[in-house]
């Protein structure tokens, strides 16, 4: 039979493992794994592992998530490795896909079977009433723009491209970024600026594969992230950027990158530094680095999601270097 995984952010997988043994009867092999706001990345990677550790048949596995582009995606993804052939992900988890899924396993030994069968299902689920609330489906897909590359050299708008936001993230593109901040800057390339990404393969194809639909997601290094700012073929590019420390941003600035606000989002704590907030820990290094980028007339807005109210720049720095000199 094939093991089946419910991955969401919160208590939502067990909820709706609950609803859906209401309505099928309880299941086996079915397991619940829920990321929680006191974990990490790899604390819910292990749940997962560990909870297909459980399954009797561990060669046929249905990931269903609640979102594309949130940690829960891009560490069962990262999991896939080795199991293209046979794994499968389906996101926009709801129960009309469940049931769905519950349905056919009874029948199907292929979880990528399955995956092809349930979204459909999961779609027809989401309706609206009164139904004139419903929107119109589209007649016709937009034409598929021409993959010929552009000339060197070309002029595209007024030849400079749009940083819609840049911000300091350690984790990089997840969820906060794909959902809420892509949503709140409209950009149609997020672009994730780092020399040690774009060496490794596993971390670039995850970044690609969580940008939200209707965006491109790249990684590029430093260096070339100067070019293509200078390159007028970028004229019509409305793009996020996103570092992951304040050096390579301190670089890419130098570089001739023209950024005018950083949104600082995540530090991760490690070893060497202290935890100024819930979401940022900083060394010596990453003050005065974060100094040097405010002496170019570079200002900072410190915030993990649009809404947040924000929190002051200098104050953080200051309570950084009293509790690093205790150190």
């Amino acid at each position: 039979m094939v093991g089946i995984i419910l991955a969401s952010h919160g208590d939502f997988a067990s909820g709706i493992l609950q609803s859906g043994s209401m309505i099928f009867g309880e299941q086996d092999d079915v397991k619940a794994v829920c990321l929680y706001s006191n974990e990490g990345p790899n604390d819910f990677r292990l749940k997962v592992e560990q909870a297909i550790e459980t399954f009797k048949n561990k060669d046929q596995v249905l990931f269903l998530v609640d979102l594309w582009g949130g940690t829960p995606f891009n560490q069962v993804s990262s999991l896939m490795d080795g199991h293209e052939d046979k794994w499968a992900i389906v996101t926009g988890l709801n129960l009309p896909m469940l049931i769905e899924a519950y349905g056919l396993r009874l029948s199907e030994d292929s979880a990528q079977k399955i995956a092809s069968s349930i979204v459909a299902p999961g779609r027809d689920g989401i309706k609206c009433k009164p139904e004139k609330l419903e929107p119109k489906i589209s007649q016709a897909n937009e034409a598929k723009k021409s993959s010929s590359p552009i000339p060197e050299g070309t002029v595209i708008g007024d030849g400079r491209i749009k940083y819609v936001l840049a911000r300091i993230d350690t984790r990089l593109l997840h969820g906060q970024v794909a959902t809420a901040w892509t949503k709140a800057t409209n950009p149609n390339r997020i672009i994730v600026v780092s020399d040690a990404v774009a060496r490794d393969d596993l971390r670039k194809k995850m970044i690609e594969q969580a940008a939200p639909p209707g965006v491109r997601a790249n990684v590029v290094p430093i260096d070339k992230m100067i070019q293509v700012a200078k390159d007028p073929r970028f004229g019509n590019t409305k793009a996020m950027l996103l570092f992951e420390n304040p050096q390579d941003a301190l670089r890419a600035i130098e570089g001739g990158i023209e950024i005018k606000e950083l949104n600082l989002g995540s530090m991760a704590h490690s070893v060497g530094k202290v935890v100024v907030t819930q979401a940022i820990a900083m060394n010596k290094e990453d003050v005065e680095t974060i100094e040097k980028i405010k002496a170019k007339g570079v200002t900072f807005n410190v915030k993990k999601v649009p809404t947040d109210s924000g929190e002051n720049i200098d104050s953080l720095l200051k309570k950084a270097k009293a509790e690093i000199s205790k150190v």
